[in-house]
């Protein structure tokens, strides 16, 4: 149950407008809550009733209350009473108490939380006016089962006929038009134009008008489905007959078909006859010719006994020659082996004489070369000595080559110089580099701290993110600072502090876009909400800044209590932002303790006099009764902080980027003199170099003297000994042509031996000839015997073959006849054992077995009818068919072709031709019952409609000119109208609220997202006030509407109120507030109910309005005298 976590225990009673002295004899203290009626008015006629309306309250055990008893006027009823009172639970009692839904109340979705805290049981009491007697309703709620206990006028019942009662009396406490509680406030703003139209026509309608909105819904639905079911039935209907239009032509085609078929069934029954008869005749000339042919067989075999024997002899005499030819052939082979290893050798002492030859040729260059070296090395000698002449006559070079030394070492040691100096640099660079590393580091660290709160505002708060975006895109568009929401800007200097700040300003606020100019704003909210419907807040910045306004105490003086800041000296902000909390949540003046300061909370909150006070895990709210002086106090945990944990220093964060931008100044400087270094050390390089070449040039022309010498003598030495190396060519020519010649004796007696070997090679060839010769001569004449045997042999297989290729036709052509035989039986109902009568084994079978046939046919065969009454024609009589098998055939082939162009058809197209015309028939019948029936439903439509549009455009139209009247009044404009975007369509009809609030801008309809809280509560509240005097509903309860209101509109529309709630014939009004504003106007209709909250509160029982009101007359007739 929500109540606070602390607070005072005391009651809270109602009293009247007019508030009567107290008399503090007469008054008990109570530690429960009481409560009195208020105090009636001065007699007068009885003030009427509505039918329904709330007469009395009561309330036992309910949330606040111990007990309560409420009697409300008949007009505008006028709850105050400070937060936390007990004016809401009026509110939720009304509406339990009439059977709503806990969950309406947007407090607790089970009744059991709304029995006050330590109470087990909870009682709701409500008394109904009724001209025939008033309605009591009773609701008893048990916590432990959290079940409820229904009474009428004290005896029990059901919750289903407390609903029927109530609602039969037009009480809809789901209604928002019609019930509005504090929870529900925003959300009448979300009704969309359909659930509007629909409260709308419960509340304020004729009882049938939301009926009859019913009934089109249903009635227009119900036609669609007509609609949809003629067109569909309608198409296949249509579908229907033209395909069966096309299908009865298909059945005409299926009976020519059906005729063809019945001739080839005659003609296929005929031709088994004609073939047997012609398989018969083909079978005893095939038995014949197999006749001839095996005699033809006999005789062929015995011509073929005598070349057998010639065959076998001749065989016989070629494989004595073979074995010969063999003999022969192994002599052939061992000569020639012979012969081959001789002629080896001879190719070995051919290749020793041509070694020879090519060893004393190689000698002889060798010879011819080293005579040309000699030659060429004394030329060379010459040419060095000539040389050495001339250089013998250059001056001395040495003074040159130590002046050039002399320059070259001061040149070193410059470079040397310019180097050390180079090095210094690059140190300091590096240095420079890490300290800019490190730097640019921290500043990334930063801004990653940056982003993560940017994060958490994107994952809660996607619109305030994208406008976010926006805005750093487009700043110069505004004249002034803008700021980005508060969340962002705060820099908590602890984040450990950040739970404080996110407890004390509202996420509304934190999420906030802060402005200096009213002009800068509206152009924000015209780009941002407006045209990109994205759901933001704004606040401005007062102009006079308060940022820095002091405290009225010092924190001094509250250090002894444990406090130990404010909330402003824990974080830092821009200055408009600062200047706004300040200005708004007074965040110079809140302290924050420590758990010192928690422990001793109550002397604290008595000496201290602080509004609101923070101590380590809570936040306690102070406030002083203004009737008692009681100090009230109440404290609640702190939430977990989820947005400003996140600390950036951003003071560090600016002295990081200047010590950013002074590196990268150095780094420059750097720069600049490594870049004159490399310069100077590049052209002292060059003349180093320049003076070494001078140097080298001067040093080679010292030393070419000594190399000339040294070449000449190294060359001269070379001379010796090529000179001393000499070789005898003629010894070495002689030597050759001795090896020469021995080796040629050896090769003539090789050749020799060769020889006698190749005539005993070919001897013994001759021999194999003669031999191959004979053989060759046998095996001829066996050629010409096998292939006399082979031919005949041929003409035996061959006349085998066709011998056993007619002993097979035979054979099959006996089979075929079997079979056809057969066949013409059963074609001709004979019976398998029943011989074939001799007529039929003649021509005249045909003749016969035509007209046997022809009757068979014509007593059987039955020609089908089509349905449109045409017949087929008889089929041809079998006496009339060939009697050959070409002319049976040739006809068959006709009628197969004339039956193959009839295709797709088959035996169920007369069937389905049948179902389909008795289907078109019911279908039909079937679619003139469905036209009728949408014929009276659109009758239906046309009569409800006119019985429910007229009369709601003529309340809608009502409802806008008291609506607009009531804009007018506060120099707004506003309008109500009925929208619908197809006017058949009765389920998307609904009303449209637009309005406007400043000159400068136009209509726009009335959404939870473009209008600020504010103007939404004054747009609410209006437009229920349009509905007062057009109400049908007993009763209005709006509670705490006017809490986002400025002090302007918030004044106009109690006036409205106070006029239009206290006219004559008007429903009761409850309109419930914490506050109202001074020199407010009253009317004598009205009743107002304060809540009173304090510890000096009369128990229920001893509440005497009559005795009150006689002391009040006793002490006015006393006073006088004294």
């Amino acid at each position: 149950m929500a109540t606070p976590s602390r607070k005072t225990p005391v009651p809270g009673p109602l009293a009247s407008k007019r508030a009567l002295p107290r008399d503090p004899s007469s008054e008990v203290p109570s530690k429960r809550k009481s409560s009195a009626p208020p105090a009636p008015p001065p007699p007068q006629a009885p003030r009427p009733f509505v039918e329904g309306s709330i007469v009395r309250i009561v309330m036992e055990n309910f949330l606040t209350y111990d007990i309560c008893e409420v009697s409300p006027g008949p007009h505008l009823n006028m709850i105050i009473g400070a937060n936390g009172t007990g004016k809401s639970s009026i509110v939720c009692a009304i509406c339990l108490g009439l059977a709503g839904k806990p969950a309406f109340m947007g407090r607790a979705d089970k009744v059991g939380f709304f029995v006050k805290r330590g109470c087990s049981k909870g009682m709701v009491e409500i008394e109904l006016f009724r001209t025939s007697g008033n309605l009591i309703i009773t609701r008893e709620i048990d916590v432990a089962k959290n079940q409820s206990f229904w009474f009428i006028n004290k005896k029990s019942t059901t919750q289903k006929i407390v609903e029927e009662q109530v609602a039969a009396l037009n009480i809809q406490v789901g209604n928002l038009c019609q019930f509005l509680p504090q929870d529900k406030v925003g959300e009448f703003a979300k009704l969309s134009k359909i659930e509007l139209l629909e409260a709308t026509e419960k509340s304020i309608g004729p009882p049938e008008m939301h009926t009859y909105h019913c009934e089109l819904k249903n009635f227009r639905e119900k036609e669609k489905q007509l609609e949809t079911s003629c067109k569909e039935k309608t198409e296949y209907l249509e579908k229907m007959i033209q395909r069966n239009e096309r299908y009865k032509q298909d059945v005409e085609r299926f009976y020519e078909r059906k005729r063809h078929l019945d001739l080839i069934e005659m003609l296929e029954a005929k031709r088994p006859w004609v073939e047997y008869e012609n398989v018969r005749q083909e079978y005893r000339e095939v038995k014949l010719a197999r006749d001839r042919v095996k005699e033809e067989v006999r005789k062929l075999k015995e011509g073929q006994i005598p070349v057998t024997r010639r065959i076998e002899e001749t065989e016989r005499q070629r494989h004595n020659l073979e074995a010969r030819i063999k003999e022969k052939a192994i002599d052939i082979k061992e000569a020639s082996q012979k012969c081959k290893q001789k002629q080896d050798v001879i190719e070995r002492k051919d290749k020793q004489i041509e070694e020879l030859q090519q060893a004393l040729t190689v000698k002889q260059n060798e010879e011819h070369d080293r005579q040309r070296r000699i030659s060429n090395t004394r030329k060379m000698i010459e040419d060095l000595q000539n040389e050495l002449k001339t250089t013998e006559n250059c001056e001395n070079l040495q003074p040159k080559i130590d002046a050039i030394t002399n320059d070259l070492r001061r040149v070193q040691d410059e470079k040397a110089l310019c180097e050390g100096e180079v090095i210094d640099k690059r140190g300091e660079k590096e240095t420079l580099e890490k300290e800019k590393k490190s730097v640019a580091a921290h500043i990334v660290r930063f801004d990653n701290l940056m982003n993560q709160k940017e994060d958490k505002l994107r994952q809660r708060y996607r619109d305030t993110y994208d406008a976010v975006l926006w805005l750093r895109n487009n700043r110069d568009k505004f004249k002034h600072r803008v700021c980005e929401p508060i969340m962002l800007t705060i820099n908590m200097k602890d984040n450990k502090n950040a739970k404080y700040i996110e407890n004390h300003i509202p996420s509304n606020d934190l999420r906030a876009f802060v402005f200096e100019n009213q002009e800068d704003m509206e152009v924000f909210l015209k780009e941002v909400r407006d045209n990109k419907k994205l759901r933001v807040n704004a606040v401005i910045a007062p102009k006079n800044s308060h940022a820095d306004k002091a405290p009225s105490r010092s924190l001094s003086e509250l250090k002894q209590y444990g406090f130990f800041s404010y909330l402003r000296e824990l974080f830092d902000a821009p200055d408009p932002v600062m200047s706004y909390l300040c200005r708004h949540y007074h965040i110079h003046e809140v302290p924050v303790g420590t758990e010192k300061t928690r422990e001793r909370i109550e002397r604290v909150i008595q000496e201290a006099r602080l509004k609101q006070i923070y101590t380590a895990e809570e936040k306690y709210v102070v406030k002083t009764s203004l009737y008692s002086n009681k100090v009230i106090s109440s404290n609640t945990s702190l939430k977990v902080a989820q947005f400003l944990t996140v600390t950036v220093d951003l003071e560090q964060r600016r002295r990081l980027e200047e010590q950013l931008k002074e590196i990268n100044r150095k780094l420059q400087a750097v720069e600049s003199g490594l870049i004159a270094l490399y310069e100077r050390n590049k052209h002292l390089e060059h003349k180093d170099n320049e003076l070494r070449q001078k140097k080298k040039e001067l040093l080679e022309r010292e030393t070419k003297k000594r190399q000339l010498e040294q070449k000449i003598s190294s060359k001269l030495g070379s001379l010796k000994l090529m000179e001393q190396d000499t070789c005898n060519l003629e010894e070495e020519e002689r030597k050759a042509s001795t090896k020469i010649k021995e080796i040629n004796v050896q090769k003539a007696k090789l050749v020799t031996e060769l020889t006698n070997l190749l005539k005993i090679c070919t001897s013994l060839h001759i021999q194999k000839v003669d031999l191959i010769l004979q053989n060759t001569t046998v095996i001829s004449e066996k050629n010409k015997l096998e292939s006399d045997y082979m031919a005949a042999s041929s003409q035996l297989r061959v006349t085998e073959q066709h011998f056993i290729e007619l002993d097979e036709s035979r054979q099959i052509l006996l089979q075929k006849c079997k079979e056809l035989m057969d066949r013409a039986k059963q074609v001709c109902n004979l019976d398998a054992e029943q011989t074939i009568p001799q007529e039929y084994q003649t021509e005249g079978i045909y003749s016969n077995l035509s007209l046997w046939h022809g009757l068979r046919w014509c007593s059987t065969a039955q020609v089908p009818t089509i349905p449109n009454g045409h017949s087929s024609s008889p089929p041809m009589a079998f006496r009339d068919l060939p009697n050959t098998l070409d002319e049976i055939d040739a006809l068959l082939t006709e009628e197969r072709s004339r039956a193959s162009c009839f295709t797709g058809l088959n035996p169920t197209v007369v069937e389905e031709y049948t179902k389909r015309e008795e289907e078109i028939e019911q279908i039909t019948e079937e679619l003139k019952i469905k036209k009728f029936e949408l014929d009276k439903y659109r009758e239906n439509i046309s009569q409800v409609k006119e019985r429910w549009l007229n009369p709601l455009k003529e309340l809608v139209e009502k409802i806008n000119e008291k609506f607009s009247n009531f804009f007018s009044s506060m120099q707004c404009a506003g309008e109500v109208d009925l929208h619908t975007e197809n006017e058949e369509d009765y389920d998307k009809y609904g009303i449209r609220i637009r309005v406007k609030f400043r000159s400068s801008t136009q209509l726009h309809e009335l959404t939870p997202h473009h209008q600020s809280g504010g103007e939404r509560s004054v747009s609410t509240m209006l437009y229920l006030m349009a509905l007062q005097e057009l109400n049908r509903c007993p009763f209005r309860v709006v509670d705490e509407i006017n809490q986002g209101m400025d002090p302007i509109n918030e004044r106009r529309v109690f006036e409205m109120v106070v006029s239009t709630a206290c006219k004559e014939n008007t429903s009761q009004y409850f309109f419930i507030t914490p506050k109202l504003l001074q020199n407010l106007p009253y009317s004598d209709k009205m009743t107002v109910l304060f809540v009173y909250n304090g510890p000096h509160m009369l128990e229920p029982n001893r509440w005497n309005l009559k005795a009150f009101q006689r002391r009040r007359r006793r002490i006015t007739f006393t006073q006088p005298s004294q």
